[in-house]
């Protein structure tokens, strides 16, 4: 499934927490430790490690687990690319505390059904397919035998396997970041108008290590406005030829907010709706084509 232009352009949140959650759960895996980093109720509420509420957000416990979570994480950058990434920090930050007070609750609460919870970022994961579930529009359905699918189908199955990865033990956590994803969805404690300092989020953009994939990416995204008109300057000569026409409406936000969150920039979005008429399925073929060229 395309999630817009390949890399980490415009998500830089998003390429550290892969990054870190990679690093983590190989330090981790190497010295021996995966299996002991998820919350526990000893851990808590007797033995007070306290530094396992970090290392329980960002390493998974098992190679497979860390495939899956990661292929979501990278798919899941859209959503940085649609609301920016200062928003998205604190999408990232409410999806991983509020969760977690959820978690270590459970834990006490249900110590006899539930003594321990895998570690990795199931919250943040789990929360980001409220908005994917929402946002993300159906582009084509197919079938297999018998069996109806759509363009999302992949993704929903990665996060059914994710989620019942480890019983119980995974379910907890993945249910929690739903919770926590339907919270911001529906603005609760008016969370999404939240942002960091400016001063931090400048901070944080000198934090992140430069990529060259992104660099190319980038200039690969700034070159798909001249692309775009080069490619499609046929049509555009057809459509211009047409004096009888009336001059087109112009497309929708919500259209134009769809290919934004795809990850292609606002002219290009323009420009390929304007030549489709507001076709959105057409719309996305041409900008899918002429990135392609």
């Amino acid at each position: 499934m395309n999630g817009g232009p390949s890399g980490f352009h415009n998500a830089p949140v998003t390429k550290t927490i892969v990054i870190a959650t990679a690093l983590f759960t190989i330090l981790f895996g190497v010295r021996g430790n995966s299996s002991k980093l998820g919350l526990a109720y000893q851990d808590i509420f007797e033995k007070l490690r306290m530094w396992r509420l970090i290392s329980s957000i960002f390493a998974f416990s098992s190679t497979p687990e860390l495939i899956f979570g990661l292929c979501l994480l990278y798919y899941f950058r859209v959503f940085e690319r649609q609301i920016g990434s200062n928003k998205y920090a604190v999408f990232v930050t409410f999806s991983v505390l509020v969760p977690l007070l959820f978690e270590i609750l459970a834990l006490g609460y249900l110590k006899d059904f539930l003594d321990k919870l895998t570690p990795g970022p199931y919250s943040l994961i789990f929360a980001s397919f409220v908005p994917f579930f929402f946002d993300i529009p159906i582009s084509s359905r197919f079938r297999i035998i018998t069996v109806h699918l759509s363009n999302k189908s992949l993704i929903y199955l990665a996060g059914l396997q994710l989620l019942f990865s480890s019983g119980k033990q995974s379910l907890v956590p993945g249910l929690c970041g739903v919770l926590a994803g339907c919270f911001y969805r529906f603005n609760t404690f008016g969370i999404r108008q939240c942002k960091f300092p400016d001063a931090l989020a400048s901070i944080f953009a000198r934090m992140t290590w430069p990529s060259s994939s992104s660099s190319v990416q980038n200039s690969s995204s700034d070159g798909n406005v001249e692309r775009l008109p080069s490619y499609l300057s046929h049509q555009r000569d057809v459509n211009q030829q047409e004096e009888t026409v009336p001059m087109l409406p112009q497309p929708s936000d919500a259209s134009l907010t769809t290919l934004m969150s795809m990850g292609f920039d606002r002219n290009s979005a323009m420009q390929a709706l304007l030549l489709t008429r507001g076709d959105l399925n057409a719309a996305t073929n041409l900008l899918l084509e002429a990135q392609s060229h």
